[in-house]
């Protein structure tokens, strides 16, 4: 089967996971077909059975904002009548759905079928989905999908609540590559990081106002005079001046380490002791699975998608979102007794082989098969 996959090419979870699946489909022997502005972050090499199509949009004075949308639409039917794919997967509502029914319609004027699957990944529907300037496109573009899925039974919800959504919504969760992290030898020395005696906490997002940036700081601030450690802060975005500036003002520079966007999360996580996700909003929480599978315990919030994936008291604790008080209060509980420390990291692993990629697959593969006998 032939899958052209389009998503947004960048370190967010969307982008992540639509990559990691079309690999993951690739070595199964399906021919995927990645249709997007840029190469996708996590697409390393293109292995046999993959290939990339990038978007290219003109620029006209014409416009003050380009027509991406238009040039997806463009690019997806060409590469839908060259290659002759069988099946679209496209990641994120707007505008990559619409764009996708906007091809489905050229190719039916030539009489070429193709079915959309569309996967809902959070912020599509929760944030700018549910702007009233976007609401009625993000309906319409769901509703004209053959099939939809979601990544988390908290963004179902969400989508029923917000939408007049008419189509069956399957929730399909994130995934992680169990087998890449079993048993491995750490890929770098930790004292990289951070000193023997000192312990390892994490953070990893887009640094945008709903991940509580500043939480974090005060998490932190309230765990080390219990505890020696150090805080790597992983990630680019609009919050990142704020924190940075916060770590000058507090003397905190030499306790916090802004890594930026990075291709080695793996090697920060392997040598981390606890992962901090304090987020507003989570569809499902991708970062705290990829630091669970790793052995770190998480703590997060309980908001959104988080308690489908952080299990309370076993893989990390659930707060409410801004307790900042309880938040560091559990980290420290964690970070200073070692016998619960040990069982909670193991606890992260086991919780987060549910979660393996050999099963998510298998799932999409099911709702391929469906829409491939859709065809006319």
């Amino acid at each position: 089967m032939k899958i052209a996959i389009v998503c947004y090419p960048t370190f967010g979870g969307s982008g992540v996971v639509a990559t990691e699946l079309g690999m993951a489909l690739a070595a199964k022997g399906y021919e995927i077909h990645f249709v997007t502005y840029r190469q996708p972050v996590r697409l390393d090499t293109l292995a046999s059975g993959m290939y990339f199509h990038e978007v290219n949009v003109p620029q006209y004075d014409l416009f003050k904002y380009q027509p991406y949308e238009l040039a997806l639409s463009s690019k997806l039917v060409d590469v839908i009548k060259q290659h002759q794919i069988d099946i679209l997967h496209v990641h994120y509502a707007i505008p990559h759905a619409y764009a996708a029914y906007m091809a489905k319609k050229m190719l039916e004027d030539k009489g070429v079928h193709i079915p959309i699957v569309t996967t809902l990944h959070g912020t599509d529907i929760t944030l700018v989905g549910s702007h009233p300037f976007y609401k009625t496109a993000v309906t319409f573009s769901i509703n004209h999908s053959d099939y939809v899925t979601a990544v988390s039974e908290s963004l179902k919800q969400n989508t029923l609540d917000l939408f007049g959504v008419s189509k069956e919504i399957k929730v399909i969760p994130n995934f992680i590559d169990v087998n890449k992290y079993e048993d491995r030898e750490p890929p770098c020395g930790r004292d990289v990081l951070a000193e023997k005696e000192e312990k390892v906490i994490t953070h990893v997002s887009n640094f945008r106002p709903l991940k509580r940036i500043m939480d974090v700081m005060a998490i932190f601030e309230r765990i080390i005079p219990h505890v020696n450690a150090k805080l790597m802060m992983v990630g680019q975005g609009p919050e990142k001046e704020k924190a940075e500036f916060y770590c000058r003002k507090n003397d905190l520079e030499n306790k916090v380490l802004f890594l930026g966007n990075s291709h080695e999360i793996d090697k920060i996580l392997c040598h981390s002791d606890l992962f901090l996700l304090p987020s507003e909003q989570e569809s499902f929480g991708l970062a705290a699975l990829e630091a669970m599978v790793q052995k770190v315990p998480v703590i997060s919030t309980n908001a959104g998608g988080l308690p489908e994936v952080n299990q309370e008291g076993v893989s990390g604790y659930l707060c409410e979102v801004g307790d900042v008080d309880r938040m560091a209060e559990k980290a420290v509980s964690i970070l200073t007794n070692p016998e619960q420390h040990q069982k909670m990291k193991q606890q992260a692993f086991e919780t987060a082989t549910h979660f393996d990629i050999k099963k998510v697959v298998l799932a999409y593969e099911e709702v391929y098969e469906k829409a491939n006998m859709t065809k006319v």
